[in-house]
């Protein structure tokens, strides 16, 4: 086991350069196995999640090669048609399989799949968009089957705007007869990533990006070289450190439509933002005030951000409220902030922060995203803060260690 110290108080300077994005890399490897033949993925990120996605698809019997940040992928080698059980129970992102190999070859079958424990998170709207297509699904002990050898395009309303149900549909979507309407689809800019790798491979996909999408059934897709945006959760969490420590910081590699939400909030709060083609650069203050938050489906404030966000908000003067509409369990982060100092109280979804001056503590990351949170800390604590349950973090950021370090943090990653 390996622990985080951070000893806060130092400013960061210089830039960032941000990694591909995790939660478009996921779907969109996976729908590396519909396409014949090779496809070459770039800007993927090296995380365990990745490296959790690799050893699925070799399991499956994909040739993958994983070198630097791209993947190359030969899917036609695949003799396996069930996720293993224990590489599904690692990620959460492994039941995007059942949508890529329903689509190429008409079954797939995988166990409930694991993650951060952040709230419920059911696949049924993922499985009623694939009964909707014509398959048969079976759930039996965990593990569920999907077969359905002659997929028909059907219309397909989810009850919520689901990134996950959205993504695996669309998969399962592109070689079904005739035209499937996705209606009410999640809208997130990884939705838009996947539709792109897909049309690239031959797929007929319109809409992406908005609450209506359309797929047109096609007879085969054909691998292709293909390059992941950047992470827009990745580039928030790094300007959210610079705002919260008072740091001028340029964050490179930004698509800054993507994070349009945050920099509303941070200029609302007195931190100055200046945007470019680039990148954003964050120009932060010791005096920022409270403002409330409340996390929705994109293009709302994002539940991956809210973590981090209410770290941030610790140091605002005044009072601030959270409320949290996407999960119900994903304020695991407060507990370990208030070991802190923190002044936090929690009421169901809705959460009141008010400023106080936080110290260094030993504290664990319950989650991916809280783990970012406690480093927001750590940037402001006095003393040295000693950060366990680090692999959380490592799932979705790439080199974070070594890119604080180059930005002035004093921090260190050390063996328990």
């Amino acid at each position: 086991m390996e622990k985080l110290i951070i000893k806060g108080g130092n400013k960061l300077e210089g830039n960032i350069a941000i990694s591909g994005a995790k939660n478009a890399a996921l779907p969109i490897v996976m729908a590396s196995l519909i396409g014949e033949g090779r496809s070459f993925l770039d800007n993927i990120p090296r995380l365990r999640d990745i490296d959790n996605l690799v050893k699925i698809l070799e399991a499956l019997g994909a040739k993958v090669d994983y070198k630097g940040n791209s993947l190359d992928i030969d899917s036609d080698s695949v003799n396996l048609l069930e996720v293993p059980y224990k590489l599904a129970r690692k990620m959460r992102a492994s039941y995007y399989a059942l949508g890529a190999l329903l689509a190429r070859y008409g079954q797939a079958a995988t166990t409930l799949p694991g993650g951060c424990e952040i709230g419920s998170r059911p696949i049924d709207l993922h499985l009623k968009g694939f009964k909707a297509l014509g398959a048969e699904v079976t759930i039996e002990h965990g593990l569920v089957e999907i077969k359905g050898e002659n997929l028909k395009g059907a219309k397909i309303y989810l009850d919520y705007p689901s990134v996950g149900a959205t993504l695996n549909i669309m998969m399962a979507a592109v070689k079904a007869e005739g035209k499937t309407i996705i209606e009410n689809s999640a809208r997130e800019p990884e939705i838009i990533d996947l539709a792109n790798y897909l049309n690239v491979m031959g797929a007929k996909v319109k809409g992406a990006g908005t609450d209506i999408i359309r797929v047109e059934g096609v007879k085969k897709l054909k691998g292709t070289d293909y390059t992941i945006i950047p992470d827009r959760i990745e580039a928030g969490t790094y300007m959210m450190m610079a705002a919260i420590t008072g740091s001028n910081l340029y964050i490179d590699k930004v698509l800054v439509e993507h994070v349009k939400p945050l920099i509303a909030k941070l200029k609302e709060m007195g931190v100055g933002v200046e945007e470019d083609i680039g990148g954003v650069r964050v120009i932060g203050n010791k005096n920022f005030k409270s403002v409330d938050v409340k996390t929705l489906p994109y293009p709302g404030f994002p539940t991956d951000m809210q973590a981090q966000f209410m770290a941030l908000l610790t140091q605002a003067k005044g009072s601030s409220m959270v409320i949290e509409t996407v999960f119900e369990n994903r304020f695991g982060h407060a507990d370990e902030l208030k070991r802190m100092g923190a002044d936090i109280k929690i009421d169901g979804r809705t959460a009141m922060v008010k400023y106080t001056p936080l110290s260094a503590a030993s504290v664990k990351a319950t989650d991916l995203r809280a783990g970012a949170a406690l480093i927001l800390a750590a940037l402001v604590a006095e003393g040295e803060t000693e950060i366990r349950d680090i692999y959380h973090i490592e799932r979705g950021y790439e080199d974070i260690v070594n890119k604080l370090q180059g930005v002035g943090v004093d921090i260190k990653k050390v063996s328990e």
